[in-house]
């Protein structure tokens, strides 16, 4: 009588035990299947606009020059009035030396690359003559427009022709490249005068 009653209490254990083994797993498939429908019901975020950047060589020229027109005029933005005569070292430029440097090659390089006269004589280009943050900013972006609008103006078919400056053979594309290379290098210079005015220069866009 009493294995026999050991017996029922042991089958009565393993009963109990199975039944909560099948109840957590029915519970554990309840849950991933709610999910599931709540993941198919829930609305999916809409997918980022790409930019398509130009893929003509007059287009991808428009657009590096327009961005870094947008970059230079983050870098005159940020400079205080007080910062424009501020010159790391004696013997360097200046902050607004250095942008005028930058503007009176951009009206050099688009002139020479395009055949497009400059609005203005390079001697007239000079701090001296554009004191004010004000001014400062007016000549050296409109630098930029002039060199995009130059580009826009040029024969695409041109762009592989050959020209001489500077005792040099090379494309007019070639000395558009150079005058890029020109202002991105004049541009990165007035990076260290924005930390000396305590000032954080801005991030490059890529747009």
């Amino acid at each position: 009588m009493r294995r026999t009653m050991k017996q029922a209490f042991a089958a009565l254990r393993y009963l109990a035990g199975a039944t909560a083994v099948s109840l957590a797993f029915a519970l554990v498939c309840f849950a991933q299947a709610a999910s599931g429908a709540q993941a198919q019901g829930a609305v999916k975020p809409a997918a980022p606009t790409i930019k398509e950047w130009p893929a003509d060589p007059a287009g991808l020229l428009v657009a590096e020059w327009t961005r870094a027109k947008n970059w230079t005029k983050e870098y005159l933005d940020k400079m205080p009035e007080a910062g424009l005569s501020l010159k790391p070292t004696p013997e360097i430029r200046s902050f607004a030396e250095q942008m005028m440097h930058l503007a009176s090659a951009n009206f050099f390089y688009a002139t020479a690359a395009t055949g497009k006269p400059a609005p203005y004589k390079r001697e007239d280009l000079t701090a001296e003559n554009y004191k004010t943050k004000a001014a400062l900013n007016k000549i050296v972006l409109e630098s930029y427009d002039f060199m995009i609008g130059a580009i826009k103006s040029l024969d695409v078919a041109k762009l592989d022709e050959k020209i001489t400056m500077r005792g040099t053979s090379l494309s007019r594309a070639a000395v558009l490249h150079n005058g890029f290379e020109h202002q991105t290098h004049h541009r990165g210079q007035t990076t260290i005068y924005l930390r000396l005015k305590g000032v954080v220069p801005p991030a490059e866009p890529f747009q």
